[in-house]
């Protein structure tokens, strides 16, 4: 599992291509950990959304510790 701190940053750098590409730049990029860059344009922007969502659920998870988990029930 990343670091949390890691993903902070991660969203960070996210949200700030998608406030680029919100006020007119073309393209911005996300760095992707040890994976290189993305380069996202107003043409996949919902991508760059999903990605947001996406590591806002994972730091919720790391935060609170909530993970899916089986649930058992008795009767």
């Amino acid at each position: 599992m990343t670091d949390l701190t890691v993903l902070k940053q991660r969203l960070s750098e996210a949200e700030e291509a998608l406030h680029q590409l919100l006020t007119g730049q073309k393209e911005a990029s996300v760095n992707v950990g040890g994976f290189g860059s993305i380069t996202y344009s107003a043409a996949n922007q919902s991508e760059l959304v999903r990605y947001i969502a996406q590591l806002k659920l994972d730091i919720r998870r790391q935060e609170r510790g909530i993970g899916r988990r089986a649930l058992f029930v008795e009767f």
